[in-house]
């Protein structure tokens, strides 16, 4: 009898050495995670795109079966954030991923997350509480390279109108703070006006028509969002078309390569921010290798009808924009470009949810 239990103790010993030797994750790897998904804003292009790769990213690919997604669309207000973060932090998930309405207003209650023992991940705009997460698009890089590309094409003299973005979201005053960075080096550029485009281009277009009837001249246009309400804000004041920078859009790649005159440059930051946000909650529940830095950022290509050589970001890749290879008529104008991250295959339908 005695031997059989020292023979049974050995087949446990010999097991719980097998399990040691494959790891956590390996067994991690079946295990069904819930994570949901805080989403301050829906009002846009962008935000609505994200919501859907991430949908699609968890019904595919390596994560097919593995996370049991709950989006929370929450309004554009800080508080009503909190209260559903608090609801959420109730449910006891696995992980929480943001798209914050604040850096810093949210952070009290990302901490009772994190301490709850919940994984947190901020994304797109993100948060500066230490114990979550934050993924993001390099924020610095992204405006300076388009600001840098302005005052090429404008030769470093003109005036300018600059977006402020969406009123209150950090990201738009880290762009525009990122655009006026690079400008002041360019003493005799002017920044004449301003206007908040939102991220869509109704405001967008209004915003830009409404400076142009106050200032005779301008030079160039500095926009957050698509590009192409400026456009044609320009072309119903019978104004000439000027150097435009913007963010990848679809409506806003097509738009440049087919109207005569149009400059333009499009920064990246791709929609499927989500789906790398999930991906890495799923990686960190696993029990793989947690990111040295709780900052992780993505680098996209721009893309610009005029590409040229960063001096400020000597790495960056500037794609020509041009028909049928970046930019495409024949899909949705507020298709955010690139489309799919290299691990799942989101399909351009699947994007814009059709």
């Amino acid at each position: 009898m005695k031997r059989y239990a020292g023979l049974l103790a050995s087949a446990v010993c010999a097991t719980a050495m097998l399990v040691g030797s494959l790891g956590s994750g390996a067994l991690a790897e079946d295990k069904k995670y819930t994570i949901y998904l805080s989403n301050n804003f829906i009002g846009n292009d962008w935000r609505q795109q994200m919501a859907r790769v991430a949908e699609v990213s968890v019904n595919k690919g390596p994560l097919a079966g593995r996370v049991d997604l709950k989006i929370e669309n929450v309004e554009n207000t800080v508080q009503a954030q909190i209260n559903s973060l608090n609801n959420i932090i109730r449910a006891k998930p696995d992980a929480i991923l943001i798209d914050a309405g604040s850096a810093e207003a949210l952070n009290p209650t990302i901490k009772r997350a994190c301490d709850a023992g919940i994984v947190v991940i901020s994304f797109d705009q993100v948060v500066t509480e230490p114990c979550a997460y934050a993924l993001e698009s390099d924020w610095n890089r992204i405006p300076a390279v388009l600001a840098e590309w302005m005052a090429v094409q404008l030769g470093g003299k003109g005036k300018v109108f600059v977006d402020r973005g969406l009123a209150g979201a950090p990201i738009s005053a880290q762009l525009e703070n990122g655009y006026l960075e690079v400008l002041k080096k360019y003493p005799d550029i002017e920044v004449i006006g301003n206007y908040n485009g939102e991220y869509a281009l109704g405001p967008e277009q209004a915003g830009v028509a409404s400076l142009l009837a106050a200032h005779p001249q301008v030079d160039g246009i500095l926009t957050q969002g698509y590009g192409t309400g400026a456009i044609k804000a320009l072309q119903d004041a019978g104004r000439p078309i000027v150097p435009v920078t913007a963010f990848s859009y679809n409506v806003a790649a097509t738009t440049c390569a087919q109207t005569e005159g149009a400059k333009c440059i499009l920064g990246s930051n791709p929609a499927y921010l989500s789906s790398e946000a999930i991906k890495l909650a799923v990686d960190i529940l696993d029990g793989k290798p947690k990111p040295a830095d709780r900052h992780i950022l993505v680098e996209g290509d721009f893309l610009s009808t005029d590409p040229i050589k960063s001096e400020l970001y000597p790495e960056a890749v500037m794609q020509k924009i041009e028909i049928g290879t970046n930019a495409w008529p024949d899909r949705p104008p507020g298709l955010t470009l690139p489309i799919t991250p290299d691990w799942v295959e989101i399909t351009a339908e699947e994007a814009a949810g059709s």
